[in-house]
């Protein structure tokens, strides 16, 4: 197990296997909340199911409906566990920071520094443990 360090945007605990996405991905038009599936017919990975695992992209993609799309998501319990990131997302965080508040939901998003990224979308299982500003990425191997 390997521990990094990481900034925290969004508080929460997560434990799954990572999703690492090749691109960053708008969840408005490119997830269906009711599913957890990337519908983006433009996306590399359209199809892929991203509800339970640790979502690793290295920045959203775009357009201010993808807060309530990713707060609808974790309300239906289709949304990943936790979110990294390597660029902050705004809108992703209030999408998440409104379910905890609304739902008592929780998707941590922590935001990852670049020289660690190769460790994180390699890993076979990451833990997020994401508290006020700190938080800590868990890397695990088998």
């Amino acid at each position: 197990m390997t521990a990094l360090a990481a900034t925290t945007l969004a508080p929460g605990r997560a434990d799954a296997a990572p999703v690492v996405l090749a691109e960053p991905l708008s969840f408005c038009g490119g997830l269906d909340a009711v599913t957890g599936r990337v519908i983006d017919r433009w996306h590399p990975q359209h199809g892929l199911f991203i509800a339970g695992g640790i979502l690793v992209m290295e920045s959203g993609r775009g357009s201010s409906g993808g807060g309530p799309v990713l707060a609808e998501a974790i309300r239906l319990g289709v949304a990943p566990l936790g979110i990294v990131l390597m660029r902050p997302d705004p809108i992703l965080t209030v999408g998440a920071l409104v379910a905890g508040q609304l739902y008592g939901r929780h998707c941590p998003i922590v935001l990852a520094e670049a020289r660690d990224w190769p460790r994180i979308t390699m890993a076979k299982r990451l833990v997020l443990d994401a508290e006020a500003d700190v938080a800590r990425i868990e890397l695990f191997d088998a």
